[in-house]
């Protein structure tokens, strides 16, 4: 008996021995971060393969880039025009005016919630934000199409919003979805600021502005700006509630009276009347590939000002 129970303990020290030199856990986590780095790796060529084989195989040049003119002729037995720039111009100007706007308006949010409201104040505004940033992009698009686009054109038409459908009401309508991004990592940006050095500066007898403006805001101007860096990731990809109600005119944007298009409203738009491998099919892949570029430099940028914080 006292050989079986041997037996028993030894090959109970051999399994975890064995347990031990292969270490299930640590081969398992490895495994799953490698097949993500495998998919997205193998997202990036997949994208990056299709979005170059309008130059490759269809006979088009880089210079289409800068091409301000979109005609498309699939079928027709015409030479369509594949110009991308008012489609690149499109991205970056509804960006710009929503970044604009939204800035200013998340970080005095941040800085009130952070430095001047109450508890209770904080208790109600930071779940409201959590609820704003789970809204589908859908309903904000139905609400500017049904709500923002009417009102544009019955009180503003002298302005020149003929149709509601504007530069200005994609602007708007990202403004409200990047508004709560902005605004909670602004928020946990200011509150990383060690509090010991708020009481030092009231302890000087600087005020509460003073406080803000020459303490704050340039401790955490690095992280204001990977702020306001996400909020530029998530307008340059939004595509649903932008295409709903700026128009999808191809042209250069010249007013924020006229409507226009965007990279990502532009593919929406079009997806659904391409076959796989035509020049226009092919036009959109390299339309995807632009933003991937875009997305990819945002988010690099974002590394390096995490990197670069100056109060550490």
């Amino acid at each position: 008996m006292t050989a079986s129970a041997g037996t028993v303990k030894t090959g109970l020290s051999a399994r975890s021995s064995f347990l031990a030199a292969i270490d299930p856990p640590r081969r398992l986590t490895m495994i799953a971060a490698g097949s993500m780095v495998l998919v997205v790796g193998l997202l990036l060529v997949f994208v990056a393969w299709n979005g170059i084989r309008l130059f490759l195989f269809d006979g088009q040049n880089p210079s289409l880039l800068f091409n301000p003119t979109w005609l498309p002729a699939e079928g027709t037995g015409q030479t369509g025009e594949w110009g991308l720039l008012p489609f690149i111009a499109g991205t970056v100007a509804v960006t710009a005016v929503a970044i604009l706007i939204a800035t200013p308006l998340a970080i005095g949010l941040a800085l009130f919630l952070s430095e001047v409201a109450p508890g209770w104040a904080r208790r109600i505004v930071q779940p409201s934000l959590e609820m704003f940033v789970g809204i589908p992009s859908v309903v904000y698009g139905w609400i500017g199409l049904t709500v923002l686009v009417p009102w544009l054109r019955i009180n503003l038409g002298w302005l020149g919003f003929d149709t509601g459908f504007s530069w200005f009401a994609g602007s708007l309508v990202l403004t409200v979805m990047i508004l709560p991004t902005i605004t909670s990592v602004s928020y946990d940006a200011l509150r990383a600021v060690p509090d010991e050095w708020r009481t030092a500066s009231l302890a000087l007898g600087t005020t509460r502005w003073q406080t803000i403006r020459h303490l704050l805001l340039p401790a955490s101007v690095t992280s204001l700006a990977t702020a306001v860096v996400l909020g530029m990731t998530r307008a340059a990809g939004e595509a649903l509630a932008v295409q709903m109600v700026i128009g999808s005119a191809p042209v250069l944007p010249t007013s924020l009276t006229a409507p226009m298009s965007t990279l990502t409203s532009q593919i929406t738009v079009d997806m659904g009347n391409t076959t796989f491998g035509s020049t226009w099919n092919d036009a959109l892949w390299t339309m995807s590939l632009i933003l991937l570029v875009i997305s990819v430099s945002f988010v690099v940028l974002v590394r390096r000002l995490q990197g670069t914080r100056r109060w550490q």
